[in-house]
Formats: structure tokens, sequence, C-alpha cells
């Protein structure tokens, strides 16, 4: 029977359907009956042809409720399973193992559980992917008595999250295929072995910010005419394919521009020249560069080596004597090579005596983020690395060696971690001292 309450509502349910009939400017009795006859559904209807599987079974599983929706994903009649199977039985081999050892359990202890995903086995074999919510039920006692279950079909869900898995799965692919092209490509702008100078030791190191894209940076040692060597190490702009294509013309115009005159201020001349008229578009590049040209001392006794340096905007090279003192061989006034026409390339002559080591390196470095410690409002905040402090270094390491040096700064920038944004090449000479002074 309705109460009053049940009747109005009736009637404001027949307004509102007549008011839907009206506004469509006609008089439809047939679609005012079939809106009423909507309405007027059971809930034992709503509870059969929901949207979602209903389930209720004892605490122990046995199921003594299911609605026809389920009935219908399944393939069951309902006598197939009311009072005779249990809803474990329901799951596939891995979702009742679930079920029985997390599940279950969870249930008994929280008393709801949802939005749990498992798999139910039709009755022709096949899998069904859902989406479960049950609930213990209690009676007035507060004693459990039966659990109610609603299950969503989750085919679309599951098809959607393996075609994203498949997906991620393939862009880590291309991901990693990029990888090991960038990889390939950065060690072809690499010179594979520096050149053997007798009298001189030599170490690289090229730190390699993102496995993503193609660094800016390099450097190289090699032989000119008897007795005389050329050295540079630079940086381009930008990174990736651009960057490497830079990279790759600025190598080989500083090793044929050297053959070709070995002065450092014509060698740069020539790189400056040669990128101004490549890249003076709608895309500049330029680079930082800084380039040497090494002799012996005439003077075989003496030993050591004579070396020009020409800097073209690039950060100075440190010198760190055999005595212990560190400095910087300012080059000032360089300016960055290929912006413009004619660029103006500081110099500097220093010589390299036993025991002394010169280090080159690129920004990366002296750019890299670290820890500045407690500010004003006792937050932690960030800070580049500097020329300072790596001046400080450099003095705890002299005198050094080239190797040694190498060693320092690569594990530097380890601890830099992640603060290293940008490639960092580091090139170190040291002339060794005579066998005798070593023992000493």
């Amino acid at each position: 029977m309705r109460g009053c309450g049940d009747e109005e509502d009736a009637e404001a349910e027949t307004d509102g359907a007549a008011a839907v009939g009206d506004s469509g400017g006609r008089d439809s009795s047939g679609d005012e009956a079939q809106l009423s006859a909507l309405l007027e559904d059971s809930a034992e209807d709503l509870y059969e042809h929901a949207p979602c599987g209903y389930l209720s079974t004892l605490l122990d599983g046995r199921i003594l409720k299911v609605n026809t929706t389920l009935l219908d994903w399944l393939g069951y009649e309902r006598d197939d399973l009311l009072g005779r199977r249990y809803f474990s039985d329901l799951l596939t081999v891995g979702g009742r193992l679930y079920h029985e050892t997390h599940f279950a359990p969870l249930l008994r202890m929280q008393g709801e559980v949802s939005g749990i995903a498992l798999e139910l086995k039709a009755a022709d074999g096949s899998r069904l992917p859902v989406l479960v919510t049950s609930t213990v039920r209690t009676g007035e006692d507060g004693q459990p008595l039966l659990i109610r279950t609603t299950l969503f079909d989750a085919r679309d869900r599951r098809a959607y999250e393996t075609e994203l898995l498949r997906a991620r799965k393939e862009a880590e692919r291309e991901r990693e295929r990029l990888q090991r092209l960038a990889a390939t490509l950065q060690k072809t702008l690499l010179p594979p072995t520096l050149a053997d100078v007798p009298g001189l030791n030599v170490s690289a190191y090229y730190h390699i910010a993102s496995a993503d894209e193609v660094g800016g940076d390099f450097y190289d040692l090699f032989p000119l005419a008897e007795g005389t060597w050329g050295l540079f190490l630079g940086d381009v702009c930008g990174k990736g394919a651009a960057a490497a294509a830079v990279t790759s013309l600025a190598r080989y115009t500083l090793r044929a521009a050297a053959v070709y005159n070995p002065d450092p201020v014509a060698v740069l001349g020539n790189l400056n020249t040669v990128l101004n008229h490549e890249y003076n578009g709608a895309d500049p590049r330029f680079c930082t560069v800084i380039f040497g040209l090494l002799t012996p001392d005439p003077d075989p006794d003496r030993g050591g080596f004579h070396i020009t340096l020409a800097g073209g905007g690039h950060p100075p090279a440190l010198l760190m004597r055999a005595d212990g003192t560190t400095d910087y061989l300012p080059t000032p006034g360089g300016q960055l090579i290929g912006v413009l026409p004619d660029a103006h390339i500081a110099t500097t002559a220093v010589r390299l005596s036993p025991g002394d080591t010169l280090l080159l390196h690129t920004d990366g470095l002296t750019e890299a983020h670290v820890s500045a410690g407690l500010d004003s409002e006792d937050r932690y905040g960030e800070d580049r690395y500097g020329d300072d402090a790596l001046l400080d270094f450099a003095r705890t390491l002299a005198p050094t060696t080239a190797s040694d040096t190498v060693d320092a700064i690569r594990d530097l920038l380890d601890t830099f971690g992640s603060g290293v944004d940008d490639d960092t090449a580091v090139l170190a000479i040291h002339v060794p001292r005579p066998p005798s002074e070593e023992q000493q």
C-alpha cells in the first residue's frame, strides 16, 4: 500500500510526464503511457536488470541470490547457482587464490572491500573481468548475516588498460632505441683515442646528463707538424640532432683548419667563419671553444711544454702547478664562435713545467645545481656550483696528475646526481716529473 507521500510523488511524476509530452508540442497518450510504465518499474525489476551484477551469499560464500544481469553475463541458469555454488566457484584459479588469501580476510576485518579487480569464469569457459565490491550485512544484534556483492563489467576498462600497457611498452622500446642511437651518435662525435704525446700524460672524460639526448660538448688532441700537437674543447648551444650536426662540423673544421694554419687565433677564426655562414638564418647556431697549440720545450734538460691557448667565449682553463699553486688562465674578451662575422679571439700563453697539470672543462660542471644549505628563511635552496668552488676544489688536488684530476672530477659530478642538467667534458694534460723527482 502507498502512503500519502507515495501518492503525492506518483502525482508529481505523472504531472512531470505530462509536462514532457506537452513540451514536445504534441499530445501523445501512447508516449505518456510508456513513460509512466517506466517510472512505475518495480524494485525487483530494477534489481534483476541493473547495469551491474548483484550477488548475495552466506558468510561462507554460498550463493543465495543472483540477478539476471550476472546470469546473462556468465551464461548460467539461476538453479545452477542458488544453493549449489559458492562465490569463489565463479572465479578463475588466480582469482580464487586471491579471494581466499586477501579478499575474504580483508572483508571479515573491515566489513567492506571496494573496487577489487577479479576475473569470473563463465559457463562456456570464457573469462569476464569485473570490479568487485562486497559488503557484510548484519542483523539487529550486530552479528554478520550475509554478504552482498556488486560486480561491474570491466571488459572495456581491461581493453583500455591492455592497450595502454602495450603503448607504454612500445614507448619504452622506442625510447631504448633512441637512447642507443643517441649513444652511438655521441661516440662518433668524440675521438676514440687521444694522441700519444711523448713526455705528456693526457686524460679525458665525458659526462652525459641525459641518455635521451645527444649533447653538444666535444674535445680532441691530435698531431700536427713534427713536434706540434693541437687540442681543443668546446660546447655547442642546445642538444639533440641539430646540436650534433654543429658538433660534428666544429670538430672536423677545427682539425682541418689547424692543419692549414695551426695558429690558434686563425683556427678559431676559420671555425667562426664556417659557423656564421652556415647558421646565420632563422636558426642561428654557435659554440664556445678553447683551442691550444702544444710544443715541447726546446731545452730537453728543462722538460715541459709551451702551450698557446685561444678562447672563444669558453670558460678559462685551470693550471695546477707542481708547487700546489692553482689559478685560472683567463682568456678575457673572447667572443662566442659563430655569432658575429668577425669574432674577437682572446689568447694566452703559458709554459707547463714538469709536475704541472692543465684542466679544460665545459660549463656543465660549474653550472651544476648543488644544495645551497639553509637559506635565510630556513629552507633548503639550490645554487650553481660556480667557478670559485671549482677553483677551491682544484686547489685541494694540486699537485696532481691528469688521470687523478679526471677521476676526481668524475666523482664530483656523481655527487651532484640529477643536479647536472648539461653534458660535461673535461680534458686534462700533465707533464710528469723526471723519475728521480717522482721518487722524492
